[in-house]
Order: structure tokens, then sequence, then C-alpha cells
């Protein structure tokens, strides 16, 4: 089963900062606690996806691998099979809620009784959709890695107004709606008390300004259409239908928002030659029988070019003879895979007479002919 997208299980973007995604870790925590869903197995699987989402994305390091690998890129990596039960990955995680203990305390300050120092800060414009773009890649650009360069059609930040989308620095005023907050709030009871909901205001988009007189460039939206052209460099060892981010590439924000990314994904194009498997190749070598009984001396195409190979007598139809290293460079790590030679014995479907008068006299040989038993 495919794992899910980390920001997705948190629910936030991809431009979330660490304080977004404790706030978000500590909803679901509360949400999912196996004290509030006793033997509910639904409920502990989401709260250890929440952990091992915010475990990866709260810190630098995995968050960078993750943003530019996926899931890929996380092998090797902390994972929570080693925990017996959610309440284990509760303890694992319990400094983000100031104490191991659900019942009380920090975890309910900032969601509960309308405590106002958790409140966000003021966004700046709306950020820029994610463009995808699909790189078609040979079994020879996986192997050493290689650049693209790709075209987009995006929007890009107005220089007329550096995207604030106003005409100067006047044509703003207060919003009405949130009295210049860029948030609005929400009151409501449950039975766990009350309940504080602070959202963006929709009006000004977070901003806590209205534009009074728009940009004449680009109308007040801070962003014009474009053509630019980025370059993607692609590490060896990339998979199919593996992607890497390019963080602040995608389309430009509105008034002044971040950008958001460009994900660009990868598709193994089928090879002449060789199957992939993992990080080795495979190639299927065809000799005659002649050859497979005395052994000879073959040239074949790697991914690098050709190479001479030492078929030993003897060798039978079905054996794999490995080349070291001569196939993909792992993702990440030093080395790379090998190309696996399948050997197979070439029968001729027609034969010349002579052929055939040799051949009934090869098989009266002792060392050739095998008795049915």
């Amino acid at each position: 089963m495919a794992k899910k997208d980390y920001y997705e299980v948190l629910g936030v973007s991809k431009t979330a900062t660490t304080d977004e995604l404790k706030k978000a870790y500590r909803k679901l925590a509360m949400q999912y606690h196996p004290d509030r869903n006793p033997d509910d197995k639904d409920a502990e699987q989401k709260f250890k996806e929440a952990a091992e989402a915010y475990e990866v994305l709260n810190d630098a390091d995995k968050r960078a691998k993750y943003d530019r690998f996926g899931h890929q890129g996380m092998r090797g990596g902390q994972d929570f099979h080693g925990f017996n039960n959610a309440n284990d990955i509760f303890s694992h995680f319990s400094d983000i809620f100031g104490g191991g203990s659900f019942g009380g305390g920090s975890i309910f300050d900032d969601i509960f009784g309308g405590s106002s120092q958790g409140r966000r800060q003021r966004s700046t414009g709306t950020p820029g959709q994610d463009l995808k773009v699909t790189l078609k890649l040979t079994l020879e650009e996986i192997a050493a890695g290689t650049t693209k360069k790709v075209k987009l059609k995006k929007h890009i930040r107005c220089s007329t107004c550096n995207g604030t989308g106003a005409k100067d620095a006047g044509s703003h005023k207060i919003c009405p709606v949130c009295s210049g907050a860029g948030e609005v709030k929400q009151v409501s009871r449950s039975m766990f008390g009350q309940f504080v909901n602070i959202a963006p205001c929709t009006n000004c988009s977070g901003t806590g300004k209205v534009i009074t007189s728009p940009c004449n460039t680009c109308k007040g939206e801070g962003r014009v259409n474009e053509e630019s052209t980025i370059k993607i460099n692609i590490p060896a060892g990339v998979s199919d239908n593996s992607y890497l981010t390019m963080r602040g590439e995608g389309n430009a924000g509105k008034n002044g928002g971040p950008a958001g990314d460009v994900i660009a994904i990868f598709r193994e194009l089928p090879h002449e030659y060789f199957i992939r498997s993992d990080d080795n190749i495979i190639y299927e070598l065809s000799i005659s029988y002649p050859e497979a009984v005395l052994g000879t001396e073959v040239e074949i195409p790697t991914l690098t070019g050709r190479a001479k190979l030492k078929i030993e007598a003897g060798t039978e139809s079905g054996k794999f003879l490995k080349m070291r290293e001569k196939g993909i460079q792992h993702l990440n790590r030093h080395g790379a895979g090998d190309q696996l030679v399948k050997i197979n014995i070439h029968v001729p479907s027609k034969v010349t007479s002579k052929e055939k008068e040799l051949l009934k006299e090869l098989d009266k040989q002792p060392n050739i002919r095998v008795e049915v038993k």
C-alpha cells in the first residue's frame, strides 16, 4: 500500500513553518490519540501516520530529502515499526505537547479556552500553485545523472509593482472585514470546552490590507504570465514514477505570496538492450552451442559503451554472468548495481544438409548424447 504524502497527512502546505507543522500535528494527535479512541485501529493508524509525517517534516535535513525524492529518499531513515502502539509514539513526541500527559496542560492551551498567543503570523498574499512536469529519461541518463532544461509557462512576480499588486505605496487601505489583522476568529463550544478557529481573511487574502489602486501591468494580482526556462539537476539512480521538487520554481503567489514548487516526475524509457531490476540491468546474450561448450570471448553493449565478456567452457543455457558495477549508480550513496548477462544457447530453426550430417555424427559421441532416463 502506497504511503500518503506527509504534507497531506498533516493538512499543511509545502511552505508550512515549524509552528504550523507543530500546530497541525497537535490537532491530529488530539483527534486520534488512543485515550480518546480506545480499540480503534483506524484512529491508531492515523495517529502513527501523523507522528511519522511530523518527525520527517520537522527535521530540516529529512524534510529537504523528502521534498526532493519523496518517500524513496526516506529509505534507511526513521520508521515506526519498532513502536508497540500509538502511546509509544506519543511518548516519543511528547516534547511538543509540554509533557507526556494527554489529560491536560499545554496541548489544550492554544486550542481551547480562546488563548490568543497561538495566533499565526499574518500572511503576505496568496501562495502560488505548484506545477508538474514529466521528464522522460533513458537508462543511460538514469545511470549517471543528468541535467534537463524545461520551458514553463507560469505566473511570475510583476516587476512593475514588485508583486504587491498596488499602483504605489499609498494604494492600500485597512481591510474592513478583519480590521487589518489578516485573520478572522470563530468561536464555538463542544463537550471539551470552547473551541477557537482562526483562519486567513478571505477578503484580503490574509494581508490585512485591500488595494484601492491596482497596478496597471498586473491588474492588482502582483503577477503576470510569462515563459521561463529552469534547469533540473537529476541525480543518478532515480526510479520510474519517482519525483524531485524544485522549491519556489512554480507559479508566483498573488500579491506577493510565496511561489509554488515545480514537481518533476520521472518516466523511464524502454531500452533497446537492457531491462532494469532495481539498480541492476539485465542483458540477454545468445551464443552458439560450440561457443558454450568450448568457451569464447564476446563484446557486448553496456550503459557506457561496449566491453568484453569471457564465457567459460561448459557454460549452460540460462546461467547469469555478472559484470560488477556496470549497472546504475545508487541514489544518494556510493557504488552502482551490476550488469547481469543471461546466457541463451541459440538453436537454429533451419540447417543445411551438410550441417545435419555433422550434427548426427556429433550426436553419436558419448559426451554429447543425452540418454533419456
